[in-house]
């Protein structure tokens, strides 16, 4: 969640992909029980000496979230590549969990903490910028997973015009509902197995749905350029929540929660419905995966960009929810989506052997071994919500939950992926 920021008029917007801002959550535990330790503001405290709301590390900077128990690492401003970014973000995660030690804790992984209590667990972050936060609280009341308990990777992709708007947000729509196959790594709430690949999202569409306006059906609508969306999607939402916000201090475009969201003030549209894996190198196979479908759609390598935004996004929306019950397990029953791609069924295929053929279509990762490796895990053994799963078994007990993250708390820290049965 984030605050406005003025748009610099003398900033030269970048064109499609030649920057990329990526922002990886991280929830903070106790390192032997895995209970949630709400310290993000002594950790940013202990290395600067204020409660401050960002510290810059020249590429990397660390944030505060809504929640005390979250720390965000993202690129100070656009970065050139994808490529070899896991290491930077690696040494910040390795830094953090060296500054953590003396408060026996340690960052956790995953989208969602399989064992929080969000309505005894959660305390926002009482600092700077902190009248947002009470805002969004007075109105939606931000105990609960949808806001306490739901860690997140945002890729922030620019554009330069209202013509590169139009294209980029195109792509970006049609890909949206298969995206969550990749990256789900929720499928335990309250100690529970829910039954969802993607119980992150899930929570997430829910949790302002007393003002519908504000997530819509979190694949946005078609509509492709700024005084379009301005008028479609930014003054309906500012509309619906104005009677509980007589400040406004929550009308500006950060309000808008769809999974993939406009920010003109700045000239990119941001991705942030994919939950965050076990490991900065999981989250940018993740990323780039994404990046070289975009950049495919996009040169219009299988279908025109007019095909693509004749979409609905009910049609997309109905392929979504799929997608978050049964991630790659999914049936893509609608072979007008596949055929956008390309990839004609026979008869009924998985969203897993969409992926695959993508990955085979557009992804040359010669030269990151370690890359290749990861993504090659994810649409070979499953998204890291599967692997989870096997390594839980059916019924698992709080313990053998609490094994299992903190095997993955053990990849975060070695910068592995996470295979079940394998130490990391």
């Amino acid at each position: 969640m984030e605050t406005a920021e003025p748009k610099d008029k003398h900033k030269k917007p970048l064109h499609l992909f030649e920057g990329f801002g990526v922002e990886l959550e991280y929830m903070i535990v106790h390192r032997d029980s895995l209970q949630v330790l709400p310290i993000t503001d002594k950790l940013i405290f202990d290395e600067v000496g204020a409660y401050l709301s960002d510290i810059e590390f020249g590429d990397i900077a660390w944030s505060n979230e809504l929640v005390l128990h979250v720390v965000e690492l993202k690129t100070q401003g656009p970065v050139k590549s994808l490529v070899q970014l896991q290491q930077k973000f690696q040494g910040h995660v390795n830094k953090i969990n060296g500054m953590l030690q003396k408060y026996n804790a340690m960052l956790l992984p995953t989208g969602a903490h399989p064992l929080m209590n969000p309505y005894t667990d959660t305390k926002l972050w009482p600092h700077e910028h902190n009248a947002v936060y009470e805002a969004y609280n007075r109105i939606f009341d931000c105990r609960g997973h949808g806001w306490a308990n739901l860690q997140s990777t945002h890729l922030n992709l620019p554009f330069y015009d209202d013509d590169e708007f139009a294209k980029l947000h195109a792509a970006i729509r049609v890909l949206l509902p298969i995206m969550p196959a990749l990256s789900a790594s929720t499928p335990v709430l309250d100690g529970k197995i829910t039954g969802l690949a993607d119980s992150r999202l899930e929570v997430y569409r829910q949790n302002q749905k007393q003002l519908p306006s504000i997530t819509g059906k979190v694949v946005p609508e078609a509509v492709f350029s700024e005084k379009d969306y301005e008028q479609q999607i930014f003054q309906k939402m500012y509309r619906e929540v104005a009677p509980h916000d007589p400040e406004g201090t929550l009308q500006e475009e950060f309000l808008n929660s769809r999974g993939a969201i406009a920010r003109f003030e700045r000239n990119t549209i941001e991705i942030r419905l994919l939950d965050i894996q076990e490991s900065p190198l999981a989250d940018m196979a993740v990323l780039q995966t994404i990046v070289a479908v975009l950049q495919a759609l996009i040169s219009e390598r299988w279908s025109p960009l007019q095909q693509l935004m004749t979409w609905h996004e009910d049609r997309l929306s109905a392929i979504l929810l799929e997608v978050i019950a049964k991630g790659q397990e999914a049936i893509l029953a609608d072979h007008d989506y596949t055929r956008l791609f390309k990839y004609d069924c026979a008869q009924n295929c998985s969203v897993g052997e969409l992926w695959k053929h993508l990955v085979q279509e557009v992804l040359a990762l010669d030269e990151q071994p370690e890359v290749a490796n990861a993504i090659n895990v994810i649409v070979s053994r499953g998204n890291l919500s599967k692997r989870i799963l096997n390594a839980l078994g059916s019924n698992p007990s709080e313990e053998k939950i609490r094994e299992v993250y903190a095997e993955l708390a053990a990849c975060l820290q070695k910068g592995s992926v996470f295979l079940p049965d394998e130490p990391c």
